[in-house]
């Protein structure tokens, strides 16, 4: 009976209890996938995402557990899961592992400390908190010595039946990975033959340039296979990042739009209303590029520019995803915006002379048929007057605007990724009235009001159940991961040589004022850029003119006498005519001359030529 259902994709058995009854029956089916495809059962995930738990011993260990990261992040994500039901006790033991000396109660006490908050008073949840708490266990140890990892490896043997499964979740600084992960690899890795696997999540920034990044995807790749290797990227977990691909591909009307002939430009930004706060020493070590551009922002640049993959496996997905970002051309310094807000370097662990941008804006471009002239304005910083992340994607103006709305503002597609969760639309519409005024509206779907009552989960909690379910659409990849360094590594370089200096701006503002400046430039300078059908125009053109000049037939627009002609056309003419000149063997002797219909200015071939040179104006 399950086999007809899922041979024909059916989702109507609706009952746990059914699947309870027949448990060895689908665990034969799932484990009859070497690498099971996490959308074969996405009719009912929560079902099929539970049982993925239910099968032998699960153990997840968070090495650097009494850090910031695990506190504020990786605990309360398991917690989260385990509430959800996802994380079974039955089934589920938690291990903490760092260098700190403490007892098993005092860090369940760090981490009860932060699940506990003073909106989460009900007895229910304080009754949840510590039946959770009572899964972890701690162990102390160093990150380079056998000793404390053969510990680790007792403790979770004493909790394990059947088929071993551990997940490691490295919540530490990236200088300690290669030793972690060897000391890992040859002392606490599943030793279940059946069924059972290790795997490693690794947390950015991976690198500081494309030389590191490869030195250490190397080292940690001599120990595991990729299948292996988790590199987490949170805001691949968000929802709206989340649902960037089935905006694009699920829905008809965005398909033809979501090209150059279309969009003109893309906006891809993150602001804090704070700074370091606390972080200055190791945010000073990385800078915003990054901390957040090199990561963050352009993973959402490749989910909006990717093509449509072939499915939605995550090598397909992620196949696409490279593509994109070998694609992108070089950055140009005078496309790049760095910034440093006052006050940055008073914070004792910032050097007086610090470098170290704390904002930046760069634009991107992307050399093939889709966004061949689109610029991709990454916008992130530090101490600004707003908290927020968001996507712009702007549309061209109507061409033969008969409403004269231009100044009203452009359709813009805008979803706000962070905080409080929407998408909308910029629309012109009709004032309501009985003059024909236009006015600029919205299409909004606010996430709050639309989805009462639905908690969206946090990023974490995503991404960790993905790697328990063998699920790596969204972490990076190791090719992905070079090609993302190798875009930034050479401007990191010159910022790190001191050679591009911030801008200081006050804390509080848009930052620097440069940075809207180069972004009213690179959209205006996408409006004055001619269209794909001008330039076939143009093209065309070309061939036209230089039969005409040739004496092969022409243009029945020119009006010629002997080798001196004038014309009126279009604008795009222009060019070609120059053009289609300097294919002429006699160009040289300036014997060719003509008028063009902008003012009717008489030009010689050599004056053509050099304006030839120019960019069409």
């Amino acid at each position: 009976m399950i086999d007809s259902h899922l041979a024909h994709g059916q989702t109507s058995l609706s009952s746990e209890g059914f699947f309870k009854s027949n448990f060895l029956l689908v665990r034969s089916i799932q484990l009859s996938y070497s690498s099971p495809d996490p959308f074969l059962f996405s009719s009912f995930p929560r079902i099929f995402s539970k049982f993925e738990t239910r099968c032998g011993s699960l153990s997840i260990v968070v090495l650097g557990a009494s850090g910031d990261l695990a506190k504020k992040k990786t605990f309360p994500a398991l917690f989260n899961l385990y509430r959800q039901g996802f994380l079974p006790p039955s089934e589920v033991h938690i291990f903490g592992y760092a260098r700190s000396k403490i007892t098993d109660d005092e860090l369940k006490e760090r981490i009860r400390g932060v699940l506990i908050q003073a909106k989460d008073t009900m007895p229910e949840h304080s009754e949840s908190v510590s039946k959770f708490l009572q899964l972890i266990k701690y162990v102390s140890g160093s990150y380079d010595t056998e000793e404390g990892f053969h510990l680790l490896d007792n403790e979770i043997s004493k909790h394990e039946c059947g088929s071993s499964r551990r997940l490691f979740y490295l919540a530490l600084p990236p200088s300690v990975y290669p030793s972690v992960c060897k000391m890992i690899k040859r002392c606490c890795t599943s030793k279940s033959d059946s069924g059972g696997w290790s795997r490693i999540v690794v947390e950015k920034p991976f690198g500081k340039d494309t030389e590191s990044a490869e030195q250490l995807s190397a080292q940690i790749g001599e120990l595991f296979d990729e299948s292996q290797i988790y590199r987490i990227d949170h805001y691949l977990g968000k929802e709206l990042v989340q649902n960037l691909l089935v905006l694009r591909f699920a829905n008809r009307f965005f398909m033809p739009l979501w090209n150059r002939d279309n969009i003109d430009n893309v906006q891809i930004v993150f602001r804090e209303d704070f700074g370091t706060e606390g972080r200055g020493g190791y945010f000073d070590e990385y800078g915003i590029i990054r901390d957040i551009i090199q990561n963050h922002l352009l993973q959402v640049l490749c989910l909006i520019a990717m093509e449509k993959p072939i499915s939605l496996k995550p090598e397909n997905i992620r196949d696409e995803k490279v593509k994109v970002l070998q694609s992108v051309l070089p950055i140009k310094d005078e496309e790049v915006v760095l910034g440093q807000y006052d006050g940055y370097t008073s914070d004792p662990t910032v050097p007086d002379n610090s470098n170290t941008p704390t904002f930046a804006t760069v634009i991107l471009r992307i050399h093939n048929e889709r966004w061949e002239g689109v610029p991709f304005v990454l916008k992130a910083g530090k101490a600004l007057n707003s908290r927020k992340a968001e996507i712009r994607v702007q549309f061209k103006d109507v061409p033969g605007d008969i409403f004269k709305c231009k100044k009203q503002g452009r359709n813009e597609f805008v979803i706000r990724l962070q905080p409080s969760e929407a998408m909308y639309m910029k629309l012109t519409v009709k004032q309501p009235g009985l003059e024909m005024d236009t006015v600029q509206s919205e299409l909004d779907l606010s996430y709050k009001h639309r989805y009462q009552g639905v908690t969206i989960p946090e990023a974490y909690e995503r991404l960790i159940l993905d790697t328990i379910r063998g699920d790596q659409q969204h972490f990076v990849r190791r090719d992905e991961l070079k090609a993302a360094w190798e875009i930034f590594s050479p401007l990191l370089h010159i910022i790190d040589d001191g050679q591009l200096k911030p801008i200081p701006y006050k804390p509080g503002s848009r930052g620097p004022a440069q940075a809207d400046e180069l972004l009213t430039k690179a959209t205006d300078d996408n409006c004055k850029r001619p269209s794909h059908h001008d330039v076939e125009k143009q093209q065309g053109a070309e061939a036209g003119i230089h039969s005409w000049l040739t004496g092969k037939g022409g243009d029945s627009r020119w009006q010629h006498s002997e080798r001196v002609g004038s014309y009126n056309g279009p604008w795009c003419y222009k060019k070609a005519l120059f053009r289609a000149m300097l294919m002429l063997p006699d160009w040289m002797d300036g014997t060719i001359k003509c008028s063009l219909g902008f003012g009717g200015v008489e030009v010689d071939v050599l004056a053509a030529v050099t304006e030839s040179l120019n960019p069409l104006r």
